[in-house]
């Protein structure tokens, strides 16, 4: 399963395109800058990218097009066990913000 949409990179603002696939009970996420361009494979994915994960899995459920409650239940799952990275309070010997 493929779910596919595009957003904004966080790093750099641009556009760019972003695919969920579901194999083997897990998913993975890949994205591309541009459109017939390679995938980056096994991007560490962001907490925005599960939540429009689960936001299209959820309509795509209501009209019943091949979502399961499993599906839905182990993204909720993985959005609820995601930890945002640690930001950066500043260097050695500096104070923190």
């Amino acid at each position: 399963m493929a779910i596919e949409w595009t957003d904004t990179d966080p790093a750099t603002g641009a556009k760019r395109f972003v695919r969920a696939l579901k194999f083997a009970r897990q998913w993975r996420f890949q994205v591309r800058s541009r459109r017939r361009t390679e995938w980056e494979r096994d991007v560490v994915a962001t907490r925005a990218m599960w939540e429009t994960l689960l936001d299209a899995l959820e309509r795509r459920y209501a009209r019943r097009e091949g979502i399961t409650e499993d599906d839905l239940a182990a993204v909720r799952m993985a959005l609820a066990r995601f930890r945002d990275a640690p930001a950066f309070d500043g260097g050695p010997g500096e104070p923190a913000a």
